[in-house]
């Protein structure tokens, strides 16, 4: 007729699973507990720089960032789209980079793409990279096998050897 309450019992919260004990171990054959495995995370949506936005300063994130507004600063991102309105000002260091606007400075990247609306003036130094027809570029183009490393910096020119000695 009368039952205790839940509340006051002592023992695990509804939301906490109790840990096996070496009894229930042996009694399974385990030698680990049997843990369900949680679903893999969902990738979070990219993050989107609105049109009305002037951002001053470094964006940097391991996830992926939409830029339609304006960008005076370096940015670093593991996919970086550039929109058509947009216009970025520094370094831009991304694993796949799609630039559909305007960038000024260096573009570094495993994948670069600039499509037929991308202006880009700097260097770009990548992996892989596809230029459509009708995108305007200045600048120079090289090829590395790590371009985001940073080391795409030319290397000072050294006086030979022999010039040393004289």
């Amino acid at each position: 007729m009368f039952s205790k309450s839940k509340i006051t019992e002592p023992g695990p919260k509804a939301t906490e699973t109790p840990a096996p004990t070496t009894t229930d171990l042996a009694k399974t054959g385990t030698t680990t507990p049997d843990y369900k495995s949680a679903a893999p995370k969902a990738k979070p949506p990219a993050s989107v720089l609105s049109s009305d936005l002037l951002v001053t300063g470094n964006l940097k994130t391991t996830g992926d960032i939409q830029i339609e507004g304006q960008v005076e600063g370096d940015i670093r991102a593991h996919l970086l789209t550039v929109g058509e309105g947009a216009t970025v000002k520094g370094e831009v260091v991304a694993d796949d980079v799609v630039v559909n606007g305007r960038v000024v400075g260096r573009v570094r990247g495993l994948k670069v793409r600039l499509t037929s609306t991308a202006r880009v003036e700097g260097d770009i130094i990548h992996k892989t990279i596809a230029i459509e027809s009708g995108a305007h570029f200045e600048g120079s183009v090289q090829r590395q096998d790590d371009p985001l490393s940073g080391n795409g910096k030319k290397m000072p020119i050294l006086p030979a050897p022999d010039a040393e000695k004289a």
